[in-house]
């Protein structure tokens, strides 16, 4: 049984940064995508950053590109989002999710597995 756990969010102000994390367990890390979405209240769940199992191709949103970077770490079953210059619209639940596959994807269907979330609130 594969487990995603966020950790990292939190409240802040507008221009700070801060650092997800998601600690998967139960499954064979190096083989899984992974990939970061987002859900305001009120909004379908929303594609935010992805990284492909090999950590060579990389994908984001244009709204986080030059302000967020995804990485992982493949010895501690990791996978980061660094969030920088963060803004009011990017308050949302942060969800961690993997999917057994090489390629890009950024339908949240389309993703296996899926972490219970962690909120980022960034006020003015």
């Amino acid at each position: 049984q594969v487990q995603l756990v966020e950790s990292g969010g939190g409240l802040v102000q507008a221009g700070a940064s801060l650092r997800l994390s998601c600690a998967v367990s139960g499954g064979t890390f190096r083989t899984y995508s992974m990939g970061w979405f987002r859900q305001a209240p009120g909004t379908e769940r929303q594609f935010v950053a992805q990284i492909t199992w090999s950590g060579g191709t990389t994908d984001y949103t244009d709204s986080v590109k030059g302000r967020f970077t995804i990485s992982r770490d493949d010895a501690k079953s990791t996978v980061y989002l660094q969030m920088n210059s963060l803004k009011p619209e990017d308050t949302a639940v942060y969800y961690c999710a993997a999917r057994p596959s090489s390629g890009s994807a950024r339908i949240a269907k389309w993703w296996n597995y899926w972490g219970q979330g962690t909120q980022v609130t960034v006020s003015s």
